[in-house]
């Protein structure tokens, strides 16, 4: 076989194994797909949590926070943010710290699909708002 014929079959054997990798690390497990949709639901408000901080050296709790709450770590940081009501939030910032760290509880079970994923779309984050400020004349 010259090289030249080698260099064809050579090219189909790299994209056949491209593509077989890409199909297979698409592949997700049902507890993957689960694990996502309560994440974006717990981030859309509507999951019950609890977030406790443990001081681990004194085994004390610092703070629980229970609600609808999203949790996002930056870092040597935890944001909380909860909603109270249709257009009331409150926001906590918490530092993380080799001796302080949290849990977070999911208070009920909620029903999530394990063969769909969720697209959010958010009129109000598509069209800002505008104010228009008139000078007195």
């Amino acid at each position: 076989m010259s090289k030249t014929t080698r260099k064809p079959a050579l090219i189909a054997a790299l994209a056949a194994a491209a593509v077989a990798t890409l199909l297979l690390s698409g592949c997700t497990s049902d507890a993957d797909r689960a694990s996502y949709n309560l994440s974006k639901s717990a981030d859309q408000f509507e999951i019950e949590r609890r977030v406790v901080f443990l001081n681990g050296i004194t085994d004390t709790y610092l703070l629980s926070i229970e609600g609808r709450c999203s949790i996002q770590e930056t870092g040597d940081q935890l944001e909380v943010t909860c909603r109270l009501g249709p257009d009331e939030y409150k926001k906590h910032f918490l530092g993380l710290s080799d001796n302080v760290s949290y849990f977070v509880e999911q208070m009920e079970p909620v029903d999530v699909s394990v063969y769909h994923y969720r697209v959010i779309f958010k009129p109000e984050n598509i069209i800002p708002d505008i104010d228009v400020e008139a000078g007195k004349q």
